[in-house]
């Protein structure tokens, strides 16, 4: 069994994973950025053992930017875990697909934008 990352691993992490966004979390980064949607957010955030792509921690709402590799069924159950503790942790998990983010960023912040006026559960 693989053992826990720790709080100082996942911070090293995350920044190496700002240093090197995709195409699509740059697309994204513009959508939010900057307090663009009325939220602030912040990118490859640590929150617990797992490393969000986007997190607005006003209205604790994920944002997470999903490619191909999320289709594979390991990665499924993975991703099912993921969402089902930090669910758990009171945040609500919006996916995405990347796809979307390139192709039409303005439904892609239509959808954040819903999420963040959703009520927190």
């Amino acid at each position: 069994m693989a053992q826990a990352p720790t709080k100082g691993m996942l911070r090293d992490r995350a920044r190496g994973m700002r240093k090197q966004p995709s195409r699509a979390e740059c697309a994204v980064w513009e959508i939010v950025r900057d307090s663009r949607l009325g939220f602030k957010f912040r990118r490859q955030r640590p929150i617990s053992r797992y490393i969000a792509d986007f997190a607005c921690m006003e209205v604790k709402l994920i944002v997470e930017i999903d490619g191909s590799s999320h289709d594979v069924a390991e990665q499924i159950g993975y991703d099912a875990e993921r969402t089902a503790l930090l669910n758990k942790l009171g945040w609500r998990v919006l996916r995405i697909r990347d796809a979307l983010a390139l192709s039409d960023p303005s439904v892609a912040a239509a959808l954040i934008l819903e999420a963040l006026r959703q009520p927190s559960p």
